[in-house]
């Protein structure tokens, strides 16, 4: 009896692939051809497959097939930078070198790792007798020649989004031979693209005690810097660059944005004025300029700046957002024709796609066509839901923890600990709930300073949780139990000397990080004389303000309605808990009273605080300071009711979000 022969086993997409590319290697283009046409039926969109299809069109000469097949590439995946080069190869094989250098152009600035792009790119200028840009991408080869093989395909991979792939090159090679510091400064760079911003600081760091002349690496960790909102470091970094190159415009634009960070609003808008006279085409200068405008309250300039930044890219969505996150600006018809027409196109970016949406929905709101804005608000959520890997369960997990860590019989063991320094004033809740309003009328008295969104204690948080954190399995808030009193009060000292780049000369100071609400166990820890007030709204005019409202960064549960629906009823249950362990410990303010009561409201928050009445914060709307969150025209204005029900036009919608909030809606203000 013969034997069944064995199955062959399934290979996967990347195996296959894998083959293919074999093939190719050993210039078997028809059978390769074949083969990658068959899995494109099964992967019709797969990048790998359209590039490798498109290359053995070029190969057998099949050029306007390869174009096409290209073509289709683009569209999916536009800053692929082998597409490129492939397209550069097929305008080469039709003695197009205008078309080739266009195009091996677009794929260096996409991955400077491509030898064969520049090494095409010398000859191309040299035969166009353009000899200096010539001799630009001669250096280019040389610089990728003296290169490890192993930095070179990393970066490559890197350059075209393949961080798994950058990674599992690069970290052997740098266990191998130790410090280079090319290598090192790319793996800085992987991590910064995961968000693991502390590696990232600690292997620049490296990088720079090697080569502290690298200037580039120095770039990258000012970078860094700034994302982990250390301003002032950044900013330091940022002017040692520039003693060197004076001129270099990223430089120039990081420098503006740090200062922009530390409150020095004026000084920013100068140097981005400056920036722009140097390149006036610059749409996200225009934009950052904008931003600071805004800030300082100067609307009708900011207004300018924003549509110069449209000027300078039909499209930009960021752009119409911002105009939209006015509040108080009011959309043209071609404006909204021009938007409407932007978000249509298949090639508009995923990221001016939601910003469009969120502005569109805005636009048709203050029309009161409401179904047109809801149908562009929950098309922008959904978008941005799409690309976040916010995960609910995560911060349920930590509400539990801080339940379970921090009981009465935990503080009351620990009393007494920390900076004794009455100084801060924490303003927490949820964002969109009244905390700007609040700050405003606070920062309004001459014994308080108002600062922005700190993110100190965000910060101290992540250095508690440890490097490579697992966030099933938290290091903190348990690690609270482990700590000395001297601990508490270091870090009590610590946040104290960094924060006061952000305070003037007044006595007190506020803190409006809105997410602070989960980590006030450790804030009582560190400041046991602290001021801690909790800005509350009604739940579903809360939760529609999330929903329509688009933040420049985190806050990502409020993309959907069961996410904010689970996240507003977690920080109830959490603020119950603090209620409970540390009662008398937090001011619990709605925005409705402060809305129907003003002069009460600022009478009883002002007591909390301990700080004497004064009328200034009764005309809050007159006080001129930097107001960076959505709320900052809002709240230069007297006390209005616009918006406080607004979510009732819209309730046909909502209903899902109701239902998930459930006793959400009486639990929120107790009897």
């Amino acid at each position: 009896m013969n034997a069944l022969p064995a199955e062959t086993p399934l290979m996967s997409v990347e195996q296959q692939v894998f083959e293919i590319r074999r093939l190719q290697g050993a210039g078997e283009h028809a059978q390769a051809l074949a083969e990658a046409t068959a899995l494109r039926v099964e992967v019709p969109e797969n990048r790998d497959v359209l590039h490798a299809i498109a290359k053995s069109q070029r190969h057998l000469g099949r050029i306007d097939d390869a174009l096409r097949t290209l073509a289709e590439l683009e569209r999916g995946h536009p800053v692929y930078s082998r597409l490129h080069e492939e397209r550069g190869h097929c305008h080469v094989v039709r003695r197009d070198a205008p078309q080739a250098i266009d195009a091996l152009l677009r794929a260096v600035n996409i991955n400077p790792a491509l030898p064969s792009s520049w090494n095409l790119l010398e000859g191309l200028y040299r035969m166009t007798g353009d000899h200096a840009n010539a001799a630009t991408a001669a250096s280019h080869v040389s610089i990728l020649k003296r290169l490890a093989p192993e930095v070179v395909q990393a970066t490559s991979l890197f350059s075209d989004g393949e961080l798994t792939g950058a990674e599992q090159v690069i970290r052997p090679y740098l266990q191998r031979v130790g410090n280079d510091i090319e290598g090192m400064r790319l793996l800085a760079r992987i991590a910064v693209a995961r968000d693991v911003l502390d590696d990232a600081e600690i292997l620049l760091t490296a990088v720079l005690d090697i080569a502290p002349d690298f200037h580039a690496a120095r770039f990258d960790y000012a970078k860094v810097l700034f994302e982990r909102h250390l301003y002032q470091r950044a900013r330091n970094e940022m002017e040692t660059l520039l003693a060197m190159d004076p001129q270099h415009p990223d430089y120039r634009a990081l420098h503006a944005s740090a200062c922009v960070g530390l409150g020095e609003h004026e000084r920013a808008i100068g140097l981005y004025r400056a920036l722009l006279r140097d390149v006036p085409g610059a749409a996200d200068l225009h934009l950052s300029l904008a931003h600071a405008l805004k800030t300082q309250g100067l609307r009708s300039e900011a207004i300018d700046a924003y549509h110069a930044a449209i000027a300078a890219r039909p499209g930009f969505g960021d752009a119409y957002w911002s105009l939209a996150n006015l509040k108080t600006y009011r959309f043209a018809d071609a404006d909204i024709e021009r938007m409407a027409a932007a978000e249509a196109l298949p090639e508009t970016p995923a990221l001016d796609r939601y910003h469009l949406c969120f502005a569109l929905g805005k636009a048709y709101e203050d029309r009161g066509e409401y179904d047109a804005s809801w149908w562009h608000y929950e098309r922008g959520n959904a978008l941005k839901r799409a690309e976040s890997r916010y995960r609910p369960e995560i911060i349920e997990t930590n509400t539990h923890r801080q339940i379970d860590t921090c009981t009465h019989t935990f503080f009351a063991s620990r009393a007494g600990v920390g900076d004794p320094s009455p100084d801060p004033i924490f303003i927490v809740g949820l964002p969109r709930a009244g905390s700007t309003l609040l700050e405003q009328i606070l920062a309004s008295h001459s014994q308080v300073d108002g600062t922005q969104e700190l993110a100190d204690i965000p910060r101290i948080v992540l250095d508690l949780q440890g490097r490579e954190p697992d966030l099933d399995d938290p290091r903190y808030p348990g690690v609270l139990a482990d700590m000395s009193p001297e601990d508490f009060r270091q870090l009590g000292e610590k946040y104290l000397r960094e924060t006061r780049t952000y305070r003037g000369d007044a006595p007190r100071f506020i803190d409006k990080m809105p997410n602070n609400f989960r980590h006030l166990g450790l804030i009582h820890l560190m400041f046991p004389n602290a001021t801690i007030i909790d800005a509350r709204r009604e739940p579903m005019a809360c939760c529609f303000s999330n929903l329509k409202q688009l933040f420049a960064s985190g806050q990502e549960f409020t993309y959907s309605m069961e996410d904010i629906a689970r996240y507003y009823r977690t920080y109830l249950a959490l603020m119950e808990h603090w209620d409970r362990v540390l009662p008398g410990l937090v001011l619990r303010v709605h925005h409705e009273d402060v809305v129907d009561d003003l002069e009460g409201s600022v009478r009883r928050i002002l007591d909390f605080c301990g700080l004497p009445y004064e009328a200034s914060c009764l005309e809050f709307h007159k006080t001129e300071r930097s107001v960076r969150t959505a709320s900052s025209e809002q709240v230069r204005r007297p006390i209005f009711r616009d918006g406080m029900d607004q979510w009732t036009k819209y309730a046909a919608y909502l209903e899902p979000l109701r239902d998930q909030l459930g006793d959400a809606l009486d639990r929120y203000r107790p009897g």
